[in-house]
């Protein structure tokens, strides 16, 4: 199965009619190299399910959810939805996942009827190369046999391109090491034409890279033997419409990191430079001692 195709089906939740106090909907994990599952299916899961009890005119704008404990592969997921409020104006929903009866996620989302209001942005950044002009992660990674490299160049749902080279492999230490970065994603191939779709698909991919600016700050590469990364929590706002397989530009920042801790933010935008939306991320990043020590 191609990677959209398996994206989409974990993204095909099903209804199964049960009713407590709450939606319930279950959906498969996808496969991942290290047998945990994503935390951007787990994201756009929940964003599929609480939009599956919201009429047609409120979509999602906003949501702020806990990773709380490593999923496995090898199990599907369950989601409660509860119906917390809906208002004239606004509706709130949480989401648990669960595996084997513990959660595994708690999330949740607020949704808005479209309205009209005060309107600006802070403007795209406007010396960024077009996407088709960088090279893809292919060219990047190109004779690696490794499972990992694989995973990065044919398993992936979405055309990653990097401005600055990525940091899947020792980081390019000739310049000054920054907490920025930024890359253009697409997925590799149309999706339906669904906005509740495409903003999951957006989720989806915020989890890809938004903590790369902590590795790339303090020189370490995804492949830094020893390495251990996890998401913590993840919050996400909506501004406009955009579509999932058209190129996005993710401007990304690490303010800080410390306590084993580092916290990112992006900025997505529309190719047409219109400011798409906002996301942040805290991450767990554990950096073997010899690494640090050299820093």
């Amino acid at each position: 199965m191609d990677p959209v195709s398996a994206m989409l089906q974990a993204l095909d939740l099903t209804d199964t009619g049960a009713r407590t106090n709450e939606d319930i909907f279950t959906a498969p994990s996808q496969w991942m190299p290290m047998g945990r599952v994503f935390g951007g299916q787990v994201l756009a899961q929940s964003i599929i399910a609480a939009s599956r009890t919201m009429p047609d005119d409120r979509m999602i704008h906003s949501l702020h959810g806990y990773f709380l404990r490593p999923g496995d592969v090898k199990l599907g997921v369950t989601l409660g939805v509860d119906r917390i409020h809906d208002g004239r104006s606004f509706s709130t929903r949480r989401v648990q996942t669960f595996q084997a009866g513990v959660p595994i996620m708690s999330l949740i989302a607020s949704f808005q009827v479209e309205q009209g209001g005060v309107d600006h942005q802070v403007d795209m950044p406007d010396d960024v190369p077009e996407p088709e002009s960088l090279p893809t992660v292919s060219e990047h990674l190109a004779g690696i046999q490794h499972p990992a490299a694989h995973f990065w160049t044919e398993a992936r749902a979405f055309d990653i391109r990097y401005i600055d080279a990525p940091v899947y492999l020792p980081v390019d230490d000739s310049g000054e090491r920054t907490p920025h970065q930024a890359v253009w994603l697409k997925a590799k191939s149309t999706l339906p034409d669904d906005p509740v779709l495409h903003r999951a698909a957006m989720a989806y991919a915020s989890d890809y890279t938004i903590l790369e600016p902590v590795l790339r700050r303090h020189g370490v590469a995804w492949a830094t033997p020893g390495i251990k990364m996890a998401s913590l929590d993840h919050a996400m706002w909506w501004h406009r419409p955009a579509r999932a397989d058209e190129w996005l530009l993710y401007v990304e920042d690490a303010p800080s990191a410390q306590g084993g801790r580092g916290l990112a933010h992006a900025r997505i935008y529309r190719q047409d430079g219109a400011l798409a939306a906002t996301v942040a991320q805290e991450g767990m990043l554990r950096v073997p001692e010899q690494h640090t020590a050299h820093e």
